[in-house]
């Protein structure tokens, strides 16, 4: 049997109705992914361009609240299911989840809270990976083949940020959120860019009130594709698109093969 190749990408686009405005259309029709997960899209309502409409089945999961969260995926396979809750009311209602079941595999798109950086919202953002980490534990425990990406706004360890020493307690890089991002890979995920590149810096986040900080490289790597163990051998590369502008965020991207 012949065996397919798939692009995988996951994008925090900073807000849908912006990044239209800056070409992601042109993005999307000339790369041509098999799957593209996006998080904040931040709207209840959007028009998209017809040439995407007749390309992609578009699943979106819009916040209760305007203008927040949010999440959508655009896949050229068509999901047998779809699912946008995990059982946690403030998480599921600001649509952070998206759950596409395929025929090989399924995959799950998610948007973790940040937080804020005043740490206000750090319980409810360490409440939501227990609730995310336990659907997973209980998903996985069934011999799922499982695709996770998303944002999950948590720099894993000292190589995925500049100047990690002066970050340590600040919010995305405390020990406390760090070790709930462990205990959710511990369910049996593998983080696809450090497996096959485990000394590689490359940052997805580079934060707007930080002055050229693309070009001088001083970001963060919050954004991931996780699979499940069965999957790994079948990623063939992974990788950041720093060059992709629209948002404070890159696109990251497996090529799986099935």
């Amino acid at each position: 049997m012949n065996q397919v190749q798939l692009e995988i990408l996951s994008w925090n686009v900073n807000g849908i109705k912006q990044i239209l405005q800056k070409g992601f259309t042109q993005f999307l029709l000339s790369r041509k992914p098999t799957i593209l997960g996006i998080q904040e899209v931040r709207t209840q309502k959007v028009e998209l361009p017809l040439d995407l409409t007749l390309k992609y089945n578009i699943i979106f999961n819009f916040g209760s609240k305007k203008g927040h969260a949010g999440t959508a995926v655009f896949t050229k396979l068509r999901p047998l299911k779809v699912e946008k809750s995990v059982g946690f009311e403030r998480f599921d209602s600001e649509g952070r989840f998206l759950l596409l079941k395929f025929e090989n595999f399924t995959l799950i798109n998610v948007y973790m809270p940040h937080g804020r950086r005043d740490k206000a919202e750090t319980p409810y953002k360490l409440e939501a990976y227990e609730k995310l980490t336990s659907f997973l534990r209980d998903y996985v425990s069934k011999g799922e083949s499982v695709i996770l990406l998303g944002d999950f706004n948590v720099a894993r360890s000292e190589i995925d940020l500049v100047n990690a020493k002066n970050n340590k307690n600040n919010t995305m890089f405390t020990e406390e959120e760090r070790n709930a991002l462990e205990e959710l890979i511990k369910v049996g995920f593998i983080d696809t860019f450090r497996y096959l590149y485990p000394d590689k810096r490359e940052y997805s986040w580079f934060p707007y009130y930080v002055p050229n900080a693309r070009e001088k490289m001083l970001g963060w790597r919050i954004d991931y594709i996780f699979v499940t163990e069965d999957l790994k051998e079948k990623v063939k590369d992974a990788f950041i698109l720093r060059n992709v502008t629209g948002s404070d965020h890159c696109p990251v991207g497996i090529i799986l093969e099935l």
